[in-house]
């Protein structure tokens, strides 16, 4: 699995969730296509009458989430650009996603405008096995916060974590370390962990 893995399962998807804020700042939630996965690039497009349009021009920050059959998710937090090559890009959408056609005949077609998340970070997360599996990457040139759990040298190997885990994924080091590819990120080792060893990046 890696970042053009994702966009491929966005694509497949196709309908995902599109998280933008409003004009109030209040949250706003669409189901949108993904009309293309192209060199890296992530595309898609909506009627410039729609509000979806002006909150993306406002805050172009977008957070989106897919989730298919098989219960793998994958979660993106990127930055939306309006394309410059429009009629290109949207001729290219519509060749791509023949029902479109059917949607917006003709020349009506040029009311949408085409977007780009290009820079960004992604979450794959994987509930269909045993353990579950999440793997974080980053693309363009978004830099890796680094998110999740772990633990510090405060840590006195007492094995309370190990025990409430409910993944299994801690190791018996020196310090104790989360196996991040399994965690949920529940935050049991940081409630319970009596010398406060566990501490958590942006979650």
């Amino acid at each position: 699995m890696d970042v053009q893995d994702c966009l491929n399962m966005l694509r497949e998807i196709k309908d995902v969730a599109f998280a933008t804020v409003d004009a109030k700042g209040k949250p706003q939630v669409r189901m949108i296509d993904v009309m293309l996965v192209e060199e890296g690039r992530l595309y898609f497009c909506t009627a410039r009458g729609k509000n979806f349009y002006k909150e993306l021009l406002r805050a172009p920050d977008v957070a989106v989430t897919g989730m298919n059959k098989k219960y793998q998710m994958v979660r993106l937090n990127g930055l939306a650009c309006r394309v410059e090559d429009q009629k290109e890009k949207i001729d290219r959408i519509f060749e791509a996603n023949p029902s479109m056609k059917d949607v917006y005949p003709g020349e009506s077609r040029y009311i949408l405008e085409a977007f780009r998340i290009e820079d960004g970070e992604l979450e794959f997360f994987d509930l269909g096995q045993p353990h579950i599996c999440r793997k974080t990457f980053t693309f363009g040139e978004h830099k890796n916060t680094g998110r999740g759990y772990y633990i510090t040298d405060k840590c006195t190997g007492c094995g309370v974590c190990l025990d409430v885990c409910p993944q299994q994924c801690i190791l018996e080091k020196t310090p104790y370390e989360i196996v991040q590819e399994h965690c949920l990120h529940c935050g049991l080792c940081y409630e319970r962990c009596p010398s406060e060893a566990v501490a958590g990046r942006e979650l």
